[in-house]
């Protein structure tokens, strides 16, 4: 809901230089011996390494060829976590079963849509690179590492409840224990369902033969034949209760609806995570963590009482001056559910980026300023009112867990919570993940991707420097905090109940994209961003953009909110003249003709008078209005949807691994 997510192929993972290979090297090819062996071992990419290793659903990652001799060697390679065999791993023998790897052999005598399904699987889990977040605390004290040990710990169980709810628990039983690809697309994607651009609307494509769909545990079974279900469901003259309740499940007791509270659906799982955050509040003897202490033991209140209001008020009194962690359990965000109703468990666990400390000093003195300019800018019926909110910490993902961690894509940042007092008087905290995508690779990929879409002149303003789309994260979440939000309402209606649950979440993303680029220009006027930052931010917008719209507005099995939004800002700013689609001209790659071209100067009027609908969309509950922007941006063909896609996709998608020294 309150999260601004980097598009689903925004990362990757690709080794440099000669290292690239990606998936051209043929799999007899890349079969090799222990270097170990005394036999010369065959040249395999960084990037094959990876990818077959997922296919095998092994838990090891090569993370640089630091000597060149293209073998992996111990030193080179990472045990990841999250996987059944994290915890026991041979990592010699995982690592000769990927060099030995035959990516083409099937079991003898599979019935021909086995052996379909089976290659479907492996193409979907070919077009992703993962891409690894790598934490050292090996020279970190006692209390840091029990206290990560009992964060991972906890994660299980979050893990345990984010898979039940989404109804992966209950089928994944049904998954060939034969097949080791099957077996690590679900684990990846939390389900049966391919996600891979190419695959994803293959039915044939899916972890379990017979492709079952997953049955959400936060609904009734016998609702979910219907797949209009969530409309149905607010219709009903009992659901009042039950759609109100974020934190409640949905159980059909005789025929009628009743909310049951999470902690009593979910009663194990939530009484293993309290008991573990006890534990690691008895534990954080560091007198500088008080703050953390504190919330650990609220938060382990929560568990036990669904209440929480406590956790939420512990929470937002932590920050980067009294905690040099950054920890967020609960359930939180909507938009992994299928009606955008109910709370997803996760856990994010990262530490403080100090830098985040400098663009507080520089924003905070004009919060209050800034909601009075959007208040004016929108006009009545909404008025400005009081906000205190944080501006984003910068933080270090160490791991995610449940609905944090994402089968492709990741989080850039977050606003919490979404509801009760500490959301409504503006006490939430902001965060920017500064260690998403930022490795040398992924850098030089999004490159690539920016030059085969824009024109030289447009393609030179985008830029390999972080603080671009950081400035973009920031003031994505900042503008969370300002005008309409969750909690406004207008005539005694807030949104969700206007709009219904994903149109009002998509509108509520839009209204902050759209003010992240609305702002970069007013605190531009102010000398807080520099004209080259400005300029870089809208080119690092742009990129953002087209790898959303390339998933596709209507992929899958639902809408994406972020590339429905992406979808109507460019639309929009197309009409506006600020940017044009030149089936003439060429790409700054030289190779691709049509490119999109940048008038920078018509970027600042256009993002303002796209915030004045948006927001006057959001302070009027105006659903005819919210629905003619999707007509003609996401369902029309103002945005040239396919050259995107085409382009885009020739990149693959990333999935974010976790890897711990300690």
């Amino acid at each position: 809901m309150n999260r601004r997510a980097l598009p689903a192929l925004a990362l990757l993972v690709l080794a440099a230089a000669c290292d690239h290979g990606g998936s051209s090297t043929s799999p007899a090819a890349t079969a090799a011996p222990s270097a170990s062996s005394g036999v010369e071992a065959h040249r395999l990419s960084r990037a094959d390494f990876n990818r077959f290793a997922v296919r095998l659903d092994l838990p090891l990652f090569w993370a640089a060829d630091a000597n060149g001799d293209g073998v992996p060697q111990a030193s080179e390679l990472r045990t990841l976590l999250f996987y059944p065999t994290s915890g026991s791993i041979d990592v010699e023998r995982a690592r000769e079963q990927v060099l030995a790897l035959n990516s083409d052999a099937m079991p003898p005598g599979l019935p021909p849509a086995e052996i379909t399904r089976r290659t479907l699987v492996a193409e979907d889990l070919d077009q992703g690179a993962p891409t690894l977040l790598d934490s050292d605390f090996r020279a970190s004290g006692a209390v840091d590492q029990t206290f990560v040990r009992h964060m991972l710990a906890a994660a299980k169980s979050i893990d345990d409840i984010y898979a039940t709810m989404r109804g992966a628990r209950e089928l994944a039983p049904r998954v060939p224990a034969d097949d080791a690809a099957s077996q690590s697309l679900f684990r990846r994607d939390w389900g049966p369902t391919c996600i891979g651009a190419k695959t994803r609307t293959n039915p044939a494509c899916t972890a379990i033969p017979g492709a079952p769909k997953e049955v959400n545990d936060a609904y009734p079974a016998s609702l979910q034949s219907d797949p209009g279900f969530c409309a149905a469901l607010q219709k009903r003259p009992d659901a009042k209760a039950v759609v109100a309740d974020h934190f409640g499940v949905v159980r059909d007791r005789g025929g009628k609806l009743v909310d049951v509270p999470y902690t009593e659906a979910y009663a194990a799982p939530m009484k293993a995570i309290a008991s573990e955050l006890r534990a690691a509040a008895t534990d954080m003897t560091d007198p500088s963590e008080a703050a953390l202490k504190a919330y650990l033991e609220a938060a382990a209140g929560s568990f036990t009482t669904n209440d929480w209001g406590p956790a939420d008020e512990a929470w937002s009194r932590m920050n980067a001056q009294n905690s040099k962690w950054y920890l967020r359990i609960a359930p939180d965000e909507v938009l992994s559910d299928p009606c955008n109703l109910k709370a997803q468990f996760h856990l994010n666990l990262a530490r403080i980026d100090q830098s985040s400390v400098k663009w507080q000093a520089k924003l905070t003195p004009y919060e209050e300023e800034m909601e009075k300019a959007f208040a004016a800018l929108v006009g009545p019926p909404y008025a400005a009112r009081k906000v205190t909110f944080h501006l984003p910490d910068f933080i270090h993902v160490v791991f995610n867990a449940g609905d944090d961690r994402m089968p492709v894509g990741a989080t850039a940042g977050e606003s919490l919570p979404n509801w009760g007092n500490v959301e409504s008087e503006g006490r939430g905290r902001t965060v920017a993940m500064t260690n998403i995508g930022t490795d040398p690779d992924s850098k030089a990929m999004n490159e690539e991707r920016v030059r085969s879409l824009l024109d030289a002149q447009s393609a030179e303003a985008w830029t390999r420097d972080d603080e671009p789309a950081l400035v973009g994260t920031i003031l994505h979440e900042a503008t969370h905090n300002l005008g309409p939000t969750y909690t406004y309402t207008y005539q005694g209606k807030k949104g969700d109940a206007v709009f219904g649950g994903k149109l009002a979440a998509m509108l509520e993303e839009l209204k902050a994209e759209t003010g992240a680029m609305y702002w970069l220009d007013w605190l531009g006027k102010k000398g807080v961003v520099v004209p080259k930052l400005q300029k870089q931010a809208y080119a690092a917008w742009l990129s953002w953009c087209l790898r959303h719209i390339s998933v596709g507005v209507h992929s899958g099995t639902a809408d994406q909110p972020y590339a429905q939004l992406a979808a109507i800002q460019v639309g929009f700013l197309i009409d506006e003249g600020a940017i044009s689609w030149d089936a003439s001209a060429t790409a700054a790659n030289g190779t691709d003709r049509g490119a999109f071209v940048v008038r920078w100067e018509k970027l600042p009027a256009a993002f303002e008078k796209l915030m004045k609908v948006v927001g006057t969309i959001k302070a009027k509950n105006d659903e005819a209005a919210a629905d003619a922007l999707v007509a003609k941006y996401v369902d029309g063909t103002v945005v040239p949807f396919e050259v995107i896609t085409e382009r885009e996709l020739r990149f693959p998608q990333s999935t974010v691994v976790y890897a711990i020294e300690r």
